[in-house]
């Protein structure tokens, strides 16, 4: 093991480590569905997560009432995120190789933290973070940094002793603005060019190749580069 690894990771989680676009995208629908509006394809839907529910009711749905709606997204994707969210290839892997070299782990998402927690205990793997941070644990949500600093503050460690992970560029502006080294992954909804665009840290197709790196490299650029 590289003797250069963060004292913790902490992940954002749509996209990152769980492909939950199925279950947005059916509670998104029935929405539509309830204001006799025509259902949305997933790639239709996949590009407006990770900004909280607020901004993708806003714009997904025309002219909606966020005091009727939101409530009935919450009722509906209680169910459908246990039953229609799965991991990403590699997320237990990742999770396993990071507990098993002593790292600590954290989850920061604009995602609820009730749908977050149901999420984890669905998926039997709430027991490998240390600390869930959600929309309600901060001042504001991503790209605002205060919930990567919060979950860092829960941990006890300096910032500069973490890695933040994501898969947008809502990720990246939050990561940096928490001056946290920030890796990112193509497996959510930015595509990689848009991504790289953005100049993160490092930035890997799927979680394999971040674990085949930190398990080589560690946080150290293999390229030599400063």
């Amino acid at each position: 093991m590289p003797n250069n690894m963060p004292q913790a990771v902490l992940f954002d989680l749509d996209g990152t480590l769980i492909d939950s676009y199925d279950a947005i995208t059916a509670s998104v629908n029935e929405i539509r569905r309830i204001r006799n509006l025509h259902p949305l394809s997933v790639q239709e839907v996949r590009p407006k997560v990770g900004r909280g529910v607020e901004n993708l009711l806003r714009s997904t749905i025309a002219e909606t009432d966020l005091a009727v709606d939101i409530p009935r997204y919450k009722a509906h994707h209680a169910v459908a995120c246990v039953e229609q969210t799965r991991l990403l290839p590699h997320a237990m892997e990742l999770l396993g190789f990071l507990r098993d070299s002593g790292v600590r782990t954290g989850i920061c998402s604009n995602k609820p933290r009730a749908f977050t927690s149901l999420i984890l205990n669905s998926l039997e793997i709430a027991g490998l973070f240390d600390v869930v941070c959600g929309p309600e644990d901060a001042s504001k949500p991503k790209p605002d940094p205060s919930m990567i600093l919060v979950a860092a503050n829960r941990l006890g460690i300096g910032i500069h002793d973490a890695l933040y992970v994501g898969d947008m560029v809502v990720d990246i502006t939050a990561g940096r603005a928490a001056s946290c080294v920030t890796w990112i992954v193509g497996t959510g909804s930015d595509s990689l060019e848009t991504l790289v665009s953005a100049r993160p840290d490092a930035v890997f197709p799927d979680l394999r190749d971040m674990l085949s790196r930190l398990r080589i490299h560690g946080l150290a650029d293999p390229s030599g580069a400063s």
